[in-house]
């Protein structure tokens, strides 16, 4: 792995290690990036009582845990398995898998420009590590168009060749935004009224998915890699279908839905 950083984690820093030795009631791993040691005590590796360590680590697996704290003079560090829930842990694993990801480009484009990946990364990282923690953000956010690589100080010719890769093997995360639409009407044509009023949103957007959910409501989905634009997407969505309800007569609500 080309990433490395400096010094020490920071207490309660959920990092990536990899099992190094098991004793009887403790377990040393090395800490993944920081490239340093540190050490588990049983009553730290899960909850409640544990006949065997060994059924939980053994060497060269490669665990996510919690920093219980640091003494950076003695140069011990002080980690917790069992402290660590499911959701840290797969947070923890895309963003390796996704720092991975981002290794492979920098290898892909230092192959093409005749450096070493090593070369390629310690330049690019001098620059984007200055307002990022991590390539794999920048590039994702090289492609949302929220900055460009130039504007971080990377020399035009590998900003050139890094941007074209990244636009190309990077995508963006599909965010889900839910709302739900109450719509009545006594008019005779309440069901053709009801209907080119949801028309109003599907003109703005084709994609949206919007389905019959009884007593006069309609659930609507939208699908975007980008969450401020779904927003206000949906909120133009529901501002055209609600001002063509009430110039029919009608009444009309919306309300978004909070993802779980």
């Amino acid at each position: 792995m080309l990433l490395k950083k400096s010094g020490y984690p920071e207490e309660n820093e959920i990092v990536l290690c990899t099992v190094t030795a098991v004793k009887y009631t403790s377990v040393f791993v090395k800490v993944n990036f920081y490239d340093k040691s540190g050490m588990i005590h049983i009553s730290e590796i899960s909850p409640g009582r544990i006949r065997n360590i060994r059924d939980y680590v053994k060497e060269g697996k490669v665990i996510v845990c919690k920093v219980l704290s640091v003494n950076k003079e003695k140069g011990h560090i002080d980690l917790s398995l069992r402290r660590v829930n499911e959701t840290q842990r797969r947070a923890k694993m895309e963003e390796v898998r996704q720092e991975q990801k981002a290794q492979k480009i920098v290898e892909f484009v230092a192959e093409k420009l005749k450096m070493t990946a090593r070369e390629l990364y310690d330049k690019l990282s001098e620059k984007i590590l200055e307002e990022y923690d991590s390539l794999y953000n920048c590039f994702s956010d090289v492609v949302a168009g929220e900055v460009t690589l130039k504007e971080l100080g990377v020399d035009p010719m590998i900003a050139d060749e890094i941007t074209d890769v990244v636009m190309q093997r990077v995508k963006l995360p599909e965010v889900e935004l839910k709302g739900e639409f109450k719509l009545s009407t006594y008019d005779p044509d309440g069901v053709g009224i009801i209907k080119e009023a949801l028309a109003q949103a599907t003109k703005i957007n084709k994609d949206a998915k919007i389905t019959y959910v009884g007593g006069g409501r309609y659930d609507v989905v939208l699908y975007s890699q980008d969450y401020k634009s779904a927003e206000k997407m949906l909120e133009k969505m529901s501002t055209a279908v609600i001002d063509f309800m009430e110039s029919k007569g009608g009444q009309a609500s919306f309300q978004k839905i909070e993802s779980k």
